[in-house]
């Protein structure tokens, strides 16, 4: 009777059964991995207090991409316990679920910005975009005192709004309607900011660069870093119920 080992030489010998076996496992693979899906509403599932970006936030995000900070910083906090330590609570899908692109990165040559919102003051991160080795001497990230410098312009954030929109991020009529007011508002504290903050909730309304007098890319940026992981309370309970999915998978 012709042993397991001499059946499984006769198959590394021959390239072509070899291959079409390999396919036909691999095509099983995928299967079982993708089916389902088709028959899911929603892989993520959401979490109370996850919304858009405001039209301010979302400028920043524009120019954090645009200025390439993930390449050194990534954005996703893996469930070790030496980085829940370090960064704070390990990332949510959901916290992901509006990003286009994600922004999760594996170069960390800064720390980790998941949840780098609110944990330094406005003052702090202007002086620390402008001239980072005045607060961390041993950084090697170049100058960005440009930011304060260029009046924040974006040719037709409505139109950016709408964009996301189409992809799946849920901006209503009123908030793409209301985009360039809400995007100066936001950076004003004695402007008008109407609903702003309805729609918006945990919108933070003041000025970022220390120039109430206009919006800047400095403005944009900061505030998208102060937004990063302040939406989601880890500690509710649709929040905790998703951990436990998260766990059970």
């Amino acid at each position: 009777m012709t042993s397991f080992t001499e059946k499984h030489k006769t198959i590394e010998k021959n390239v072509t059964l070899l291959g079409a076996l390999a396919l036909v496992t691999v095509a099983i693979g995928g299967i079982v991995e993708i089916a389902p899906l088709f028959w899911i509403d929603n892989t993520i599932e959401k979490v109370h207090g996850m919304r858009p970006y405001t039209p301010l936030e979302q400028a920043g995000r524009d120019i954090y991409v645009r200025e390439g900070c993930y390449v050194c910083h990534s954005q996703m906090i893996r469930p070790f316990r030496d980085e829940v330590e370090r960064y704070g609570h390990y990332s949510l899908a959901a916290e992901s679920m509006y990003d286009h692109p994600f922004q999760w990165g594996s170069k960390r040559t800064g720390p980790d910005l998941a949840r780098v919102g609110a944990k330094y003051s406005d003052s702090w991160h202007v002086q620390h975009l402008t001239n980072p080795q005045s607060v961390v001497p041993e950084s090697v990230m170049p100058k960005y005192g440009f930011l304060a410098e260029n009046a924040l312009k974006v040719p037709d954030i409505a139109a950016n709004l709408t964009a996301l929109s189409r992809v799946g991020v849920p901006y209503t009529d009123a908030d793409i309607k209301n985009a360039a007011a809400d995007l100066n508002a936001q950076a004003d504290p004695e402007a008008d900011a109407g609903d702003l903050a309805k729609r918006y909730p945990k919108a933070q309304i003041r000025d970022y660069d220390g120039d109430p007098s206009r919006v800047t890319e400095m403005d944009a940026l900061v505030a998208y870093l102060q937004v990063l992981g302040t939406m989601v309370d880890v500690n509710d309970a649709s929040a905790q119920e998703e951990l436990a999915t998260e766990k059970g998978r």
